[in-house]
């Protein structure tokens, strides 16, 4: 699943016209760096919610079949955030663990290291997490020895949620349906021991805001280096 349906409110002025996920850099729209990255990864059946500007973002994808995927959408008539929207898209997603990742994050960050959670019990998670970068300097959660998550001291410094996670049905069970955040869901279910992470040591951007896109789209646009 890929989340699409944010307004994007930092980005403005360039999210009044376009949404978010079609902002493009390096030569294309962030989200096409994510359909192009779980093809490759022979996933063939994607969900995208969508809401802000949904149709943009319909057009453009169509039904996946240039890129050999199955593409389906999940609407919203509001942004429901990000547990929201998943929940709401549970229908679509079906049983079995799935892949998540926020439509507006660029990242080299190896996929198929996902597939080995493809046997999560239910009602967990798995996430990934990098390093902080400037603007959440404390990060989010911090990784136990064992591989699970931990709740970040008050004092310290953990690791950031990068976006990319994989998810049970179950995780979502005792949710009511509606707007929500996922934090409050991470945080009970991190107390209960049902959420394991792992550390991504190489390139994230959390493309958040327009000055953000455009060092990005400057990075990946420069001949690379000898």
């Amino acid at each position: 699943m890929i989340l699409a349906a944010g307004v994007g409110e930092r980005m403005r002025p360039l999210t009044g016209h376009t949404p978010k996920p079609l902002l493009e850099a390096g030569g294309r729209p962030l989200i096409a760096w994510h359909i192009e990255a779980l093809a490759e990864l022979g996933l063939r059946d994607l969900v995208i919610n969508v809401s802000h500007l949904a149709e943009q973002i319909v057009d453009w994808c169509g039904d996946g079949s240039r890129w050999g995927v199955q593409i389906r959408y999940s609407r919203e008539p509001e942004p429901l955030e990000t547990a929201g929207g998943i929940h709401r898209a549970l229908p679509l997603l079906g049983d079995d663990p799935f892949l998540v990742v926020n439509g507006d994050v660029w990242t080299t960050f190896p996929l198929q290291r996902l597939l080995v959670q493809r046997s999560l019990p239910p009602g967990a998670a798995h996430l990934v997490l990098v390093d902080n970068p400037p603007q959440h300097p404390d990060g989010d959660f911090c990784v136990t020895a064992g591989g699970g998550l931990s709740a970040r001291p008050a004092g310290t410094r953990g690791l950031t949620y990068a976006g990319i996670g994989v998810y049970t049905a179950g995780f979502f069970a005792d949710m009511v349906p509606g707007k929500l955040p996922l934090r409050p869901l991470l945080d009970a279910a991190i107390a209960a021991g049902r959420v394991s992470g792992e550390y991504f040591g190489g390139a994230w951007t959390d493309v958040g805001t327009p000055q953000r896109l455009r060092e990005l789209d400057a990075r990946l646009s420069s001949p690379p280096q000898r």
